[in-house]
């Protein structure tokens, strides 16, 4: 029991995360946490999610468009390091594009109740793990019909396999035709460093205009040489789609199309001016120019396709995407930034494109004949850490730097944050080109997914609020993050063991993962008492919760001195909406207190809980 001088402290912490410092010179504060965002200052624990179709696809997610046709169907489309997706009604489509057709006679082989089927084509180019289908294929094996899309497990250079679905019923060799379509080749999951024949793939890029032939290490550059992951742009042309594979050409999605299977098609121009190596894109506001960065330049001699240069602009004829050839009667051109060493990513303001390179920032503005559009540098030293880890939030550029936080509302300023430290210390940097950024507009937040320590993937998020100015961050599978506007809910893409999914991320009143628990919690710093000259002496919590169902656990954690690792835990206790007081004994020098939640369905909100504490001598 409490004696006479124990008093009830009021625990009130500030907004947000703080890992600047200690725990214990964090004091005041929150430190720690998982799952949790602040409204009005006081934390709650994140809604839950739900997959959006039953259906998994392959590869890991790396852009994603939402958007509605003309018809009002709400539809999703995302690119992974093997192919290209559509969403729309309850079902996902491979919409990849096809890179080369050939129609090939005597060329299937079956062996009786096996499901390989090895197929012959002396000019195939392709590597294990690509896929192809077939149209206009004869029955083969006695009853094996090439009816879906096959990914290619490479025997050597004139033979491949295949998997199908039912065994042979007979043995067959060099039988059959059809007609072949390779989609295109499948990228890089992950960066890899270092040098040597196996660092890169077979025509990887290792720098500007050069690649790895068969027989050729990676010997351009050092040691620190890191081949970049397959990277998609995509953006919106009225209801159609336009996508960019970073390094390749530029595909269109027709949503009227006709044609089956649906797929995006390679945009083919005017003398065949299409850029043909292309970093990223992005559709510009009002005017509409379809916009290439990092791009092959024009060439008005052989080939209206020139060398690339990872700071070329290039820009297509108004309300055409298709001519990209500069004249009187056009509005193409082109133009070479001049600060850094390579375009990294672009995003869409009101009015004007912003443009990061490696190491600046620039705003592209249309003018108008004769220059179409004008380009001023906004800032240097300021970098963009990946392809899609900036926004623009109400018209202010946000993004993650290699070291800082930054945004542009008249002049490029560090964003203050009070997680910096610790999340540029997490950052697991060879992936660092899948950081990806996106707006929660329902809840006015910013978040960047990020790989932590040793994860290839994306398995952590840092989140900052621009209207009550405070940051977390937590744990999360998803891979891209896109706004409710279409779908009422964000909209995300994420991988686990089960497989690459589309996800409804936080729902309405969903507080499950897909139907499971999903934990949160939240830690403050230390705490003592008459700045920890005298030991306390706690006996009695006041809890003050709002909780929807269920309950939380709420614990105490004591120890003698800041860099102690003696702590000890009382709890955790079990505290419901009908709780109104938990009895314990701790002491301690310092104190602190943890929130979590393990439940299927709770939502809880931290109201202002006491504590009873008092003064337990010197020692």
């Amino acid at each position: 029991m409490a004696s006479s001088d124990a008093k009830l402290i009021k625990l009130d912490f500030t907004t947000g995360f703080h890992r600047e410092s200690t725990q214990y010179a964090e004091e005041g504060k929150w430190y720690d946490g998982d799952r949790v965002r602040f409204r009005s200052g006081k934390p709650e624990n994140l809604r839950g999610y739900t997959t959006k179709v039953t259906e998994t696809f392959d590869g890991n997610a790396r852009d994603l468009v939402t958007w509605s046709d003309n018809n009002q169907f709400k539809r999703a489309l995302w690119g992974t390091d093997k192919k290209l997706y559509e969403h729309n009604g309850d079902e996902i489509f491979d919409i990849t594009p096809v890179s080369v057709s050939v129609t090939l006679a005597n060329v299937f082989g079956t062996s009786i109740g096996t499901t390989r089927v090895c197929v012959s084509d002396g000019s195939h180019g392709r590597k294990s793990g690509d896929f192809v289908y077939f149209t206009s294929a004869a029955v083969i094996g006695s009853d094996v019909t090439l009816d879906d899309v096959y990914s290619i497990s490479v025997v050597d250079s004139n033979v491949y396999a295949i998997e199908v679905s039912g065994a042979a019923g007979a043995t067959s060799t060099q039988t059959g035709s059809a007609t072949f379509h390779y989609l295109i080749a499948t990228g890089a999951e992950n960066a890899a460093t270092g040098l040597g024949y196996g660092a890169a793939s077979y025509q990887a890029t290792v720098c500007a205009s050069q690649t790895r032939a068969w027989n050729q290490p990676t010997s351009i550059g050092a040691s620190d040489f890191i081949s970049q992951i397959t990277q998609w742009s995509l953006d919106n042309w009225g209801e159609d789609i336009i996508a960019n594979r970073r390094g390749g050409t530029i595909y269109h999605f027709d949503t009227d199309a006709s044609t089956t299977p649906l797929r995006a098609t390679k945009v083919s121009g005017a003398t065949n001016s299409t850029p043909t190596t292309v970093d990223s894109i992005i559709v510009s506001p009002n005017d509409r120019h379809l916009i290439a960065l990092g791009s092959n330049a024009f060439n008005t001699t052989s080939s209206p396709t020139g060398g690339y240069d990872p700071l070329t602009v290039r820009w297509s004829n108004q309300e055409d995407y298709t001519n990209w050839i500069p004249s009187v009667s056009s509005t193409s051109g082109e133009t070479i930034l001049t600060d850094g060493t390579k375009i990294v990513g672009s995003v869409r303001s009101k009015n004007a494109i912003t443009i990061w390179t490696d190491n600046s920032l620039w705003q592209m503005q249309y003018v108008g004949t004769p220059f179409t559009f004008s380009f001023r540098q906004l800032g240097t030293n300021c970098g963009m850490i990946g392809a899609h880890a900036g926004v623009d939030y109400n018209g202010t550029p946000i993004w993650m730097g290699y070291e800082n936080f930054y945004a542009f509302d008249g002049q490029v300023r560090n964003l203050p944050s009070t997680v910096r430290r610790y999340i540029f210390d997490d950052l697991n940097i060879d992936q660092k080109d899948k950081v990806y950024a996106g707006i929660n507009s329902e809840f006015k937040e910013i978040i960047w997914l990020y790989p932590s320590g040793t994860s290839q993937e994306c398995d952590s998020y840092v989140l900052y609020s621009p209207e009550e100015n405070y940051w977390t961050y937590g744990s999360c599978f998803w891979t891209t993050f896109n706004d409710r506007t279409i779908f009422g809910n964000t909209i995300t893409t994420g991988t686990t063991v089960a497989g690459s999914n589309l996800y409804n991320n936080e729902p309405p009143d969903i507080y499950t993962g897909n139907g499971s628990s999903l934990s949160s919690y939240i830690e403050s710093g230390d705490f003592d008492i008459a700045d920890g000259n005298e030991l306390m002496f706690m006996d009695k919590i006041i809890p003050d919760f709002d909780i929807s169902t269920g309950n939380i656990k709420f614990s105490v954690k004591t120890k003698q001195y800041p860099e102690s690792t003696n702590i000890i835990e009382k709890g955790p206790f079990t505290i419901g909406n009908t709780t109104s007081k938990v009895d314990m004994r701790a002491r301690g020098r310092q104190g602190r207190i943890r929130v979590s939640c393990n439940n299927t369905g709770t939502k809880w909100r931290w109201g202002s809980l006491r504590l009873a504490v008092q003064p337990d001598g010197g020692r």
